[in-house]
């Protein structure tokens, strides 16, 4: 690590089991040191080699390390058929979605429902106007009647938030998705957008997603709803391109399995 003044900070760290020195004693241990880049393939085989438990945490796999572990070596596995680790992102955002399909399904489904009704659900504000206590009940009610969750599309958004964030600390912790290109622009999956295209794309899918969903019944919701795809844009344009690359995709795929369902459920 090169450190503010100039000089090379090495560290070097032991996990392993504590032994009771007592006095007047002396207790000789042999241990092994790993010296290099923290490439995962290379700390895998040394663990096998040499029958050394847990050497790939030498890796700092961040607070969701049960998840920041498969998800690496999902991408590694992915890239040693594509060779291209933005494709393997890409390809580990499609096995996600995948995974996740029966419960977005429910959700969007949920949704589909949502948006249908949102004449009737405005035709309740106008009819209770100001007085949110009795609108409130009504809509409940409307929900009960047409069997619809209203918090529904929460679940699939808190599941993608500990993905999101073991992703993140993948993308900045591999050596290996360091540097490594994608197409055209982005040259290090590990670093920013230059030209910001992936974090324009990510708000653009957002409004577009945004646009298939029920609008939200309260005007001060409405105004916050319209701005967070600009908020998300600036604030994904200093996240590394690989972590956009991922949102961007899944955005895309939300969208068509949102818009498939919407139009079944508009045909009902």
């Amino acid at each position: 690590r090169h450190s503010n003044n100039g000089k090379d900070d090495f560290r070097v760290g032991y996990v392993g089991k504590v032994f009771e020195i007592k006095p007047q004693s002396m207790l000789q241990y042999n241990g092994k040191i790993f010296a290099g880049a923290k490439s995962l393939k290379i700390l895998d085989n040394y663990k096998n080699n040499n029958n050394i438990a847990r050497f790939t945490d030498a890796i700092d796999w961040g607070w969701f390390s049960f998840l920041t572990k498969p998800i690496s070596y999902a991408i590694n596995w992915f890239y040693g058929y594509a060779g291209n680790f933005g494709l393997a992102i890409v390809a580990f955002t499609i096995l996600m979605r995948l995974i996740l399909f029966p419960l977005a399904h429910t959700s969007f489904k949920s949704m589909a429902k949502m948006k249908k009704l949102a004449p009737r659900m405005q035709m309740l504000k106008e009819r209770f106007g100001d007085d949110r206590k009795k609108f409130s009940e009504a809509l409940m009610k409307v929900y009960k009647e047409e069997k619809v969750n209203p918090l529904g599309g929460c679940f699939p958004i808190l599941i993608q938030i500990p993905v999101f964030i073991a992703l993140y600390w993948v993308i900045i912790e591999s050596v290996e998705i360091r540097h490594a290109p994608f197409i055209g622009w982005i040259n290090d999956l590990s670093s920013a957008d230059p030209f910001f295209v992936l974090p324009v794309a990510m708000g653009i899918s957002m409004y577009l997603q945004q646009k298939l969903n029920p609008p939200p019944t309260d005007e001060m919701q409405k105004k916050i709803f319209a701005a967070l795809p600009f908020i998300f844009t600036f604030l994904f344009a200093t996240f590394p391109s690989g972590l956009v690359l991922y949102w961007v995709t899944n955005n895309i795929l939300s969208i068509a399995q949102q818009y498939i369902i919407n139009k079944r459920v508009a045909a009902l």
